[in-house]
């Protein structure tokens, strides 16, 4: 029977704990921790069938598209029904002009921004969830840009959960904190950035009995890890010469690096693909620590307008850093006007994504331009949140357009009128 466990990442210490233990961080030497795991021998080619079958399962489990993976993530009791919504289940997009955009590469789009709140957190939070509620907890917290804010509070009401957020003020899109309103959490605006809710929060659970939900904590990267088995899923299990992926806390490469590698370790896979992580160029410490070999230096005050990669003290650099090691991966940084160029390009694809997520075909580009990405080569960009997590963004940069939108008075010669102007023909 498979086990799993806690295992510290630092490569001095690597103390163990049991999977019940509630505290984010090695009590050892406060290190990131890792659940890691005593698989079960399963021929590749059954769990690839078993996988396949389920999507014809009524059981809600099966219809989730982390639990339907659960051979890999065999953390929780038995007792314990995972606290799913149908998360996962996202589509793999081909994005022809965007690839022929950014340098005539074969690109293809995993849109997690489909996911039940619209963007990759309910991945991660099903399984941080799920775990709480087997160790009994009462009160989840998370500090936020505003994705994981929403996804927690969804996730913790249908738990029965107690949800606190501490959020930038006037640092979160309206949407996402709508969103975690209308889901019952209790909001804290703290006057500063993410980085300082971030150090709030630890300072107030070490006080508090609130369990903190954030990616540190190790259940959240075992929930993030399956979007990487579904995308290879939906590629016939071939694996793409690239996976790009915005940068901002870090936890999603941190996930899907190892994902990789326990499916590798599996047989399940055959061939790593090398992980990209693109900063914005105003929150890019992981960037500039990865270009000097050298260790990460915060960015005291992070600017962009991709507000969800806004954060200049990624938590979990030291697993990001793990990954792109383990599948020679790259990393690069794009500006803001980059990002907003590459947002237009997916959208004249019909794909729509919030702005953080651009970074990735923003990225691509910039790396075909170096010449550190090949011609034709099959890349898959993750698009971690919906249009409509960032509203505003698309208002200031496309509504303000004369070109895009008038008013008329109700008459049909103004409104010939007004097709003529916009150009419609």
């Amino acid at each position: 029977m498979a086990q799993a466990f806690l295992t510290c990442i630092h490569p001095s210490c690597g103390r163990r704990e049991a999977v019940g233990a509630t505290a984010p961080a090695c009590a050892a030497c406060a290190s990131l921790l890792d659940v890691s795991y005593e698989f079960d021998r399963i021929a590749p080619a059954d769990l690839r069938r078993l996988w396949r079958e389920r999507l014809s399962s009524p059981a809600s489990e099966d219809r989730s598209g982390v639990w339907r993976f659960r051979e890999l993530l065999p953390f929780l009791p038995s007792t314990v029904a995972p606290v799913t919504m149908g998360e996962g289940g996202t589509p793999l997009v081909e994005a022809p002009r965007a690839g022929r955009w950014a340098g005539e590469v074969r690109l293809s789009a995993k849109h997690l921004g489909s996911n039940p709140t619209g963007s990759f957190k309910d991945l991660g939070m099903t399984a941080c969830i799920s775990a709480a509620v087997s160790t009994r907890a009462e009160v989840v917290a998370c500090a936020s840009t505003g994705n994981t804010s929403s996804s927690m509070a969804a996730y913790a009401a249908r738990a029965g959960l107690s949800a606190v957020m501490l959020v930038p003020h006037d640092g979160i899109s309206k949407a996402k904190l709508a969103q975690a309103l209308e889901f019952g959490a209790r909001v804290i605006e703290v006057r500063g950035s993410f980085d300082d809710a971030f150090r709030l929060l630890g300072e107030l659970a070490s006080r508090r009995s609130l369990r903190v939900v954030n990616s540190i904590n190790p259940f959240r990267i075992e929930g993030q890890k399956t979007a990487v088995i579904e995308l290879l899923e939906q590629r016939g299990w071939r694996a793409p010469d690239f996976l790009v992926l915005p940068g901002g806390n870090l936890g999603n490469v941190s996930a899907m690096g190892k994902g990789l590698r326990e499916l590798a370790a599996l047989g399940v896979l055959d061939r790593l693909p090398r992980l990209v992580v693109v900063q914005a160029a105003g929150a890019a410490p992981f960037y500039r620590g990865w270009a000097s070999r050298g260790t990460i230096e915060p960015v005291a005050h992070p600017e962009t307008e991709a507000s969800a990669i806004r954060i200049g003290r990624p938590a979990n650099w030291p697993k990001a850093r793990r990954e792109l090691e383990a599948t020679r991966g790259l990393v690069e940084c794009v500006t803001d006007r980059e990002i907003e160029e590459a947002k237009a390009i997916l959208a004249s694809d019909g794909i729509g994504c919030e702005p953080a997520s651009a970074a990735t075909l923003a990225g691509v580009r910039k790396l075909r331009s170096t010449g550190r990405m090949p011609p034709a080569a099959e890349v898959v960009a993750i698009l971690t949140g919906h249009q409509l997590k960032d509203t505003d963004y698309i208002l200031r940069h496309q509504g303000s357009s004369e070109s895009s939108r008038c008013v008329i008075e109700p008459d049909p010669d103004a409104a010939c009128r007004a097709l003529d102007a916009l150009r419609v023909a």
